[in-house]
């Protein structure tokens, strides 16, 4: 019993051997092959190449620019619920009644108070509006500006990283004090340099002190919350320069710890209903607005880029696969005779399957590697000559090198099967 298992163990061992044997020796055949036919290794990888090239980069920008949006969606918190006037997506999933939704009555500053006071499930509830304005310090001014008005309970709902100076106190936000916080961008834009912590502005020509300067927090395509690019005032202070109505105020209600997003909407929508005196039969005069509403639209809008990208991709790939195919026949019509002797010396059908396989799919892997490299080059230029952030990620190299080995494989499948099947008497004789 022992002796058999040990025959076995050898056995394994021996075909085992022989596999990457036979694999090394293709290899190396390939590899002779590819390197004697340069002209036709050049015309076999620049298809492969600008094929690789085309569905990756298209992959490569996409998942940048999702990156980007998404970043600049997690500004808005992934625990907090907003209620407004407008909703963020269609109510019925299917048409955006922008008509019903203008006849709703604005967000109040008295609603906020009271969901403030009533919600048992909200950690922090703070009020916000926001309007375009013209900012000055002395000769410099920068137009259409955004400014928005905060409660001082803004900073415990989407804290602020201020990077100079400090937040407003609570008595300064109630008292509606003349002071200011400042986005990175518009302080370098409006103080050239000089530090702005204490200095005078005017917002629509009311003089606001800057008390503080946020972190830059770089540029985003979505821009929801462009802090880089704004001016922060109390609320209270804002009041006084524009109509709490015209900044279309909203009221934004952070979640305890541990509370789901779908009860403190109950929770909210009850609180509201009850406000508004709504009858049962009457539909709600105003939206509950989450991040999943943006990132499902998100993912439908990104499921068909990638779709068509790997569509446009796939036809330049496809094309890079038919060099292949081609240039493979033309390799074996070459190696016939050698093709007849390896099988009149004893080779077997699939070790000569296995050398073309081998050589087309280095082809091919080759050709994707040098896509890939060009994709990554591009990435890198992009990425340093724009404030933008283009990176060649592990999966779409995977993904990359992936295709071109299934490219190689299904493309110099038929060569490769044709090749083995012939007769050795009538490959020796081939001219």
């Amino acid at each position: 019993m022992r002796r058999k298992f040990f025959l076995l163990q050898m056995k394994i061992v021996r075909n085992i051997y022989l596999i990457f044997k036979l694999l090394g020796e293709s290899f190396v055949f390939a590899y002779s092959s590819v390197k004697a036919n340069k002209l036709r290794t050049f015309l076999s990888l620049l298809g492969v190449s600008v094929g690789i090239f085309s569905i990756i980069s298209v992959y490569t920008v996409v998942d940048a620019l999702e990156a980007n949006m998404r970043a600049g969606v997690e500004s808005l918190g992934s625990n907090v619920m907003y209620i407004e006037r407008w909703p963020w997506g269609p109510e019925d999933g299917v048409e955006y009644k922008w008509w019903e939704f203008r006849q709703r009555p604005e967000i109040k500053y008295d609603e906020f108070q009271r969901v403030q006071a009533q919600s048992k499930l909200a950690e922090s509830t703070a009020l916000f509006m926001g309007f375009r304005h013209e900012v000055k310090y002395k000769s410099n001014a920068l137009t259409g500006v955004t400014v928005i008005g905060i409660t001082h309970e803004w900073n415990d709902v989407n804290p602020l990283d201020i990077e100079e100076g400090r937040y407003m106190t609570a008595m300064e936000a109630h008292s509606g004090a003349a002071v200011a916080l400042m986005g990175n961008v518009v302080a370098q834009e409006l103080f050239s340099g000089e530090d702005p912590i204490g200095k005078d502005i005017r917002v629509a020509g009311r003089k606001a002190r800057v008390i503080g300067v946020l972190k830059k927090e770089g540029s985003s395509i979505v821009n929801v919350m462009d802090l880089d690019n704004m001016v922060a005032l109390p609320l209270n202070f804002a009041r006084s320069i524009v109509d709490l109505r015209r900044g279309d105020p909203s009221i934004a209600v952070k979640a305890k710890p541990g509370v789901d997003q779908d009860e403190l909407k109950g929770e909210l929508k009850m609180i509201m209903r009850s406000l508004r005196r709504l009858k049962p039969v009457q539909k709600d005069n105003f939206s509950l607005n989450e991040m999943s509403v943006i990132q499902n639209q998100l993912s439908g809008m990104f499921s068909m880029l990638n779709m068509a990208g790997g569509l446009i991709g796939g036809f330049a790939i496809l094309i890079g696969g038919f060099g292949i195919a081609n240039i493979m026949f033309v390799s074996v019509k070459e190696r016939t005779n050698i093709i007849g002797i390896q099988k009149a010396l004893g080779a077997k059908n699939y070790f000569i399957l296995t050398q073309f396989l081998f050589e087309a799919t280095l082809l091919a892997v080759a050709g994707g590697v040098i896509g890939l490299i060009l994709v990554y080059g591009g990435s890198a230029a992009i990425s340093s000559a724009m404030d933008f952030s283009i990176d060649l990620n592990i999966s779409n190299i995977i993904r990359g090198l992936s295709i071109s080995g299934i490219i190689g494989i299904v493309s110099g499948f038929i060569p490769a099967y044709m090749a083995s099947r012939l007769s050795p008497v009538t490959a020796i004789n081939a001219k």
